[in-house]
């Protein structure tokens, strides 16, 4: 849904990364900036239950992640590695934002219902980036989907960080709504690849294959 907006955030991102390309800073390096930044901000705050805090600082790292491309076009530096490590980063963040979520509502938080739902998001999470990579890794599109990284990472830093301001309800509907969400999103990309998967030309093809 947000990745409308992508082309007009990458305008307004361009000459900050014309910035730090002229400053020596490189595409990995504020990759690697954003991801450390998610994974300690979220894994020490969150447990300690700083809900509000933990969510205000991971939202400025993780706007790092918007900052890497724009270095690497502004370089002309970007690469199949610098995807593959942008990519794989943001998977590790993900983990970083709902397991401290997770370790806050089994200790301090104490509510197990809510530890479960992170838990669901989390696992729903990977699954919906599998799913794309795995389709993509057949030789098929499966760029569909309610719920992609960026709109996971908005409500579940919006609810936890109302939460954390005393906001009643928010953080519960707020991981509830997320949960369903990746359900639908884990639907619709395995119906989406079926689809493409079972498309004639591809079955003709796969066919005619040594």
């Amino acid at each position: 849904m947000l990745r409308k907006l992508r082309p007009l955030i990458a305008r307004v991102m361009l000459p900050i990364g014309r910035l730090l390309a002229r400053a020596g800073i490189t595409p990995t390096m504020v990759t690697l900036t954003g991801a450390i930044g998610v994974l300690a901000s979220a894994l020490f705050f969150y447990p300690r239950g700083d809900l509000y805090v933990g969510s205000a600082v991971v939202t400025v790292f993780v706007l790092f992640d918007m900052l890497d491309g724009a270095v690497a076009r502004a370089s002309d530096s970007a690469s199949p590695w610098g995807a593959f490590l942008d990519s794989t980063l943001d998977r590790l963040s993900d983990a970083a934002v709902f397991s401290g979520l997770l370790l806050w509502f089994t200790t301090g938080g104490d509510d197990p219902v809510l530890a479960g739902v992170v838990l669901f998001c989390l696992v729903g999470g990977f699954g919906v980036s599998y799913i794309k990579a795995r389709a993509e890794g057949l030789g098929v599109n499966c760029d569909v989907g309610i719920a992609e990284r960026s709109e996971r990472l908005v409500i579940v830093l919006v609810s936890v960080g109302l939460g954390g301001l005393g906001v009643p309800y928010v953080m519960e509907a707020g991981l509830w709504i997320l949960a369903l969400l990746c359900a639908l999103t884990i639907a619709q990309r395995l119906v989406e690849t079926r689809a493409r998967l079972s498309e004639p030309s591809r079955r003709v093809g796969d066919a005619e294959a040594p």
